[in-house]
């Protein structure tokens, strides 16, 4: 609705001034949009853009009440519109019917790649900021229309899973014993590298294991294969807990054995700014890199980004938009990425890099074996929204209350991350995520609850689909902005608008509701307000929903 709009208003704008540059901002406490396009008239026609918009404003403001029912008015150099009753019942019609702000089917395909950690040990703190940012993403695609597909790019022949590998091989492990298999492996990785540090000699035995990986030798794909699906069957679980499924896991080394990354090497090494010494690299100075980006070994080994690019260059070729996710210590081989495929003239991927998420215990390392699991993180979680739970529904059963404890947890988890824009690291607090009274998971959870027990008391009521009033119109139109708003996530990149959105409009339904009796009030007053809460409680569902989060009917 906000869209639709926004579109007749822009076309009017067009008609009447016969400029194209007519884009419509938002009208802050003045109006729901205006037109700054007063300005760029001024040096045309020689006038003030305040006379200007007066003009404008007196020129189309029967039109565009016409075609909307908004008002159209100038203050000072600024065409504003506000948005009238037709445009609010409409609104409202919209928001109580299911799969509200779902947009009309894409063409496109889109493919989005998120958190892809090695497979050498649990997922941590660190790592779920991707997945959540990544599958927060994926949601709001979908929730666009878009045909998407969601992968998990496994390093399974990299350095680290060598490590791994030859540390079974040495320790004895039984990484088949009972106990989830990415925590198993963490234990065999610390301790590999543990006796690597002690004697570096030993890591020429990681070299030939890489070596013979990538030569097709059928005991050591195996050695590297098994570790990798017992870790993988691992962080499935993890992601399951945080709601998070993948489409495809896409294995590295199979860009290897079907001669893909061979292929792109031969390629690479013909371009202009290929320099083959002892390794093959390309001169990226045009890009602004110093060093050389160095994609094959002395020793005749690919590295980690030579099959990387192989891969980025099948999914170019399967879909029309890219996306990846990726921390901020991948900047620069992501960025080298993007110059590499630019120079094959090749699909160059988005990426979406973000700062790190900590706990206040501090910093974390896998290979050193100082890190806090996304298990204990979701554990912990859970054990104190349990406590905040039982104090606030002493009387259900306990497997009642951890049910609605470990959704509690999830959606404190999962909001406390995406609320902060990727480009900033930030510290997650127990006490802020968990806080029902404000901005967090589980307050949106609750404003959704609330409106669901106004509805349950009300019984029956008669829909009436208009908005009256300072608090109801603002409350419509807060409503009237979710569909806008996903189009924005989907199209900027920047999941952290869906989170702010389902704050705000949770802080005004609360105003609304502590101002406005609803339940108490009668007859044609009582239904409006009763389909106004309606509306609400569906849009804060399919608000919650595309932030992974459950919309819970009782807290």
């Amino acid at each position: 609705m906000y869209h639709n709009t926004c579109d007749v208003i822009t076309t009017i704008l067009r008609e009447h001034t016969g400029k194209e540059d007519v884009l419509l901002t938002d009208g802050g406490d003045h109006a729901d949009v205006a037109s700054t396009i007063a300005f760029s008239l001024a040096k045309e026609l020689k006038k003030a853009p305040a006379l200007i918009a007066k003009d404008i404003a007196e020129a189309i403001k029967d039109k565009v009440l016409q075609e909307t029912g908004a008002q159209t008015l100038a203050v000072g150099p600024y065409v504003n519109f506000i948005f009238g009753a037709q445009y609010c019942s409409n609104v409202l019609k919209q928001a109580v019917c299911d799969g509200y702000g779902k947009g009309q089917s894409q063409s496109q395909r889109v493919v989005l790649e998120h958190t892809s950690a090695n497979p050498n040990g649990p997922l941590h703190v660190g790592h779920i900021r991707n997945t959540i940012i990544g599958d927060t993403l994926t949601r709001s695609f979908r929730k666009a229309g878009y045909p998407l597909e969601v992968q998990y790019y496994v390093n399974d022949m990299g350095r680290q899973i060598a490590i791994v590998a030859w540390g079974i091989a040495t320790q004895g492990a039984d990484i088949h014993a009972e106990g989830k298999g990415d925590h198993l492996i963490a234990e065999v990785y610390i301790e590999a590298n543990r006796h690597l540090e002690k004697d570096p000699a030993l890591n020429a035995e990681i070299d030939r294991l890489m070596q013979m990986v990538e030569s097709g030798d059928p005991d050591t794909i195996s050695q590297f294969k098994i570790p990798v699906k017992r870790c993988l069957d691992g962080f499935k679980d993890t992601l399951a807990a945080m709601h998070v499924k993948h489409d495809r896991f896409v294995y590295e080394s199979d860009f290897i054995r079907n001669g893909d990354t061979a292929k792109i090497l031969s390629r690479i090494s013909h371009l202009p700014e290929a320099r083959i010494e002892e390794t093959l690299s390309l001169d990226l100075s045009a890009y602004g890199f110093e060093k050389n980006y160095i994609l094959r070994r002395s020793d005749g080994t690919s590295v980690y980004a030579a099959r990387d690019i192989a891969f980025h260059i099948w999914k170019g070729h399967n879909f029309d938009r890219i996306i990846d996710v990726l921390g901020a210590d991948h900047k620069l081989i992501g960025t080298q990425l993007q110059a590499t495929l630019d120079i094959l003239g090749e699909r160059v991927p988005e990426i979406v890099f973000f700062e790190f998420v900590s706990l206040p215990e501090g910093s974390m390392s896998t290979r050193k074996g100082k890190f806090i699991s996304a298990d204990e993180l979701i554990a912990e979680t859970e054990r104190r929204a349990l406590e905040e739970v039982t104090v606030r529904r002493p009387e259900l059963s306990e497997e009642e209350r951890k049910k609605i404890a470990h959704s509690v947890a999830i959606s404190a988890i999962r909001y406390d991350i995406i609320r902060t824009i990727p480009e900033k690291s930030t510290v997650f607090d127990w006490k802020e995520a968990l806080d029902f009274e404000k901005q967090s998971g589980p307050y949106i959870q609750y404003a959704h609850a609330r409106a669901c027990s106004i509805l349950d008391k009300a019984n029956s009521y008669t829909p009436c689909f208009e908005a009256e009033g300072e608090g109801e119109i603002a409350l419509t139109k807060q409503i009237a902005l979710f569909p806008k708003v996903i189009q924005e996530v989907v199209t900027e990149l920047k999941p952290h608008l869906l989170a702010i959105y389902a704050r705000e409009l949770a802080d005004i339904f609360n105003s609304f509701y502590h101002a406005e009796p609803v339940l108490k009030a009668e007859g044609k007053i009582r239904d409006r307000r009763l389909t106004l809460v309606d509306a609400t409680r569906n849009t804060l569902k399919e608000a919650l929903e595309t932030l992974g989060i459950d919309a819970l009917r009782a807290m």
